[in-house]
């Protein structure tokens, strides 16, 4: 193999990569605004932490799943298929993990007690 074919070689394994669907844990949180829960009473706040956690473990094993599929298809046939059919859903963890932080964050300013499915990041 030529040194020039090598080096295209190379250059397409590496943005083929990139494109992979990211891990859940390596997805950074978006920000999502403290003056969406502000109306929120003590239990409600509750209640949602606890729909958004139920949320972002799905959607977390969810990308997970894009992730391994990922590197299958790019073993064995050169191509991220997960994130190519919209099972990527990098975008939908990281709001998932926004509103956790920001529920997490009112309940905290409000003096609410924490669920216990709520974990601190």
């Amino acid at each position: 193999m030529s040194m020039k074919i090598k080096m295209v070689f190379a250059v397409g394994i590496c943005a083929v990569a990139a494109a992979c669907a990211k891990s859940p844990e390596s997805i950074a949180p978006s920000y999502v605004s403290p003056m969406t829960y502000r109306i929120y009473e003590c239990d409600q706040l509750g209640e949602e932490s606890q729909r958004v956690e139920a949320a972002l473990m799905q959607a977390s094993a969810q990308q997970r799943q894009a992730r391994s599929d990922d590197t299958v298809g790019v073993i064995l046939l050169g191509l991220p298929v997960s994130s190519l059919s919209g099972g990527n859903v990098a975008d939908q963890v990281a709001k998932l993990k926004g509103e956790q932080q920001t529920l997490r964050q009112v309940m905290i300013e409000k003096r609410c007690t924490m669920p216990a499915a709520v974990p601190a990041s």
